[in-house]
């Protein structure tokens, strides 16, 4: 397994040579992390629970870490992350589903022609 500690560090300090390489284009994804809490419809745990989920479903693991790690410091419980997982596990499944079946069709229309 990874040493999500190290990793998140590392991946911080890449992260931040970016930055100075494209500051609009880091300046525009902290805009766009940050939408939510203008309107603060969610609130911050919540957010994060669904980002946790979505990096899951990304399979982005410097997402992974930076949103358990901010659903940690907002109170996230194993419990709630695990349900959040649950929704991310589904949606994969859902997604296959939905993609067997374009498969499917893919088959029958090759093997018509």
């Amino acid at each position: 397994m990874l040493d999500w500690n190290e990793y998140r560090r590392e991946l911080m300090g890449r992260i931040g040579e970016m930055g100075k390489l494209s500051p609009d284009s880091l300046a525009g994804y902290q805009t766009l992390s940050a939408a939510g809490k203008k309107t603060n419809h969610l609130d911050a745990k919540t957010r994060e629970l669904i980002a946790l989920a979505v990096a899951v479903t990304s399979r982005c693991d410097g997402c992974i870490v930076v949103h358990a790690t901010e659903a940690s410091k907002l109170g996230a419980s194993r419990e709630e992350v695990a349900e959040a997982l649950g929704v991310a596990i589904a949606l994969n499944a859902g997604a296959a589903m939905v993609y067997s079946a374009r498969a499917l069709d893919a088959l029958s229309a090759v093997s018509a022609a």
